[in-house]
């Protein structure tokens, strides 16, 4: 998208004026700015002086709920991670006042990096950059799950107790607000994950969403900067290792509407992925195929919403007529993957 002077729910006058009142001297020339693609929830803009870039993060248009909290969540974890060694941008204010631009927002530093979302972008790096590629995702996960939440001041973001059977509730609920259709397992697959829930260990900081696209790659192949903490809370931190696993086995499901990178050559195995997370962070991954097994579930949910917004009208663009095709296909998986194998034995 070509830079703007408004883009859609930004208004940049108003913006200029909120920093200039509240950060006196940051903004030198006119503001120009674009809408960043690729988000599913908050909307995101790449924000310019001519000097210097930001990101302004806020939340969908029409978007009627209070998200003062959704904004004030995401700007607190990222402030908080700050001084760790979890690579996150620098936060340059909030905003919780909806009179200012429409809506909460927050104002971030720009970060140059690549978000790598396919198997083909990966191809171009060639297998030495796509291993170290992938395995600074797994490092940083450790090091993200290292972080003591009290000691930066995110003792009380979230409730660790309980957090899998919370889990596991949340997105029961979620199914069936999306029921339109027999989907044969699903429901199967969710009484068993309940049936097995593992014990949670040490609670730390949950990313929520963690995967490649999530993340920033530098020129020289280093994690820049971890994105999108909409998702982030205190929990079990097993079920992002689970989701990351998850994510890098989906190469072969043809017309997947989320990354599909773990076919790229030097892309490391879903074992040696799950015994590096367990060699570094010493934590026990013996219980891994239920995390992963879960991640299926939450995104065949996720993926049978969307599914369901497309047969009443409400989703725009190409690709969502062949959603509903793949479901079926995550909640096999999720299936099998409770009952077979334990990743982390394997070579």
């Amino acid at each position: 998208m070509s830079d703007t002077d408004n883009p859609p729910g930004l208004d940049l006058a108003r913006l200029r004026a909120h920093l200039d009142r509240e950060r006196p001297g940051l903004v030198g020339g006119a503001l120009r700015a674009k809408l960043i693609e690729g988000g599913r929830s908050n909307l995101t803009y790449w924000v310019t002086d001519g000097d210097t870039e930001w990101v302004v993060r806020r939340p969908p248009l029409g978007h009627v709920l209070a998200t003062a909290h959704d904004m004030t969540r995401e700007h607190r974890v990222i402030s908080a991670l700050a001084p760790t060694p979890v690579p996150v941008p620098a936060t340059v204010l909030l905003c919780e006042d909806p009179e200012v631009i429409g809506a909460p927002f927050y104002v971030m530093d720009f970060v140059a990096g690549t978000p790598y979302r396919s198997e083909g972008q990966l191809r171009e790096l060639g297998p030495e950059r796509t291993r170290a590629v992938a395995l600074a995702v797994v490092d940083t996960l450790v090091d993200l799950h290292a972080v003591d939440p009290a000691a930066v001041g995110l003792a009380d973001f979230g409730r660790p107790e309980g957090f899998l059977e919370r889990q596991l509730r949340r997105w029961g609920k979620q199914l069936d607000a999306s029921r339109s259709r027999e989907l044969p397992g699903i429901d199967e697959l969710h009484a068993a994950l309940g049936a097995t829930l593992p014990a949670s260990g040490t609670p730390a900081i949950v990313h929520g969403d963690y995967r490649l696209d999530n993340v920033l790659i530098g020129d020289d192949d280093r994690l820049t900067a971890v994105l999108d903490w909409e998702m982030s809370t205190l929990g079990d931190p097993l079920t992002d290792l689970g989701l990351l696993v998850m994510y890098g086995e989906q190469q072969l499901i043809p017309d997947l509407p989320a990354p599909t990178t773990g076919g790229a050559p030097g892309h490391p195995s879903t074992a040696e992925v799950v015994r590096r997370y367990a060699e570094r962070s010493g934590r026990d991954v013996s219980a891994i195929d239920w995390y992963t097994a879960f991640a299926y579930f939450k995104l065949a949910v996720i993926l049978e919403g969307i599914h369901y917004r497309f047969t009443l009208g409400q989703t725009l663009g190409a690709g969502f007529d062949r959603i509903g095709a793949v479901v079926p296909v995550f909640i096999e998986r999720g299936r099998h993957t409770l009952q077979h194998r334990p990743h982390q034995q394997e070579g």
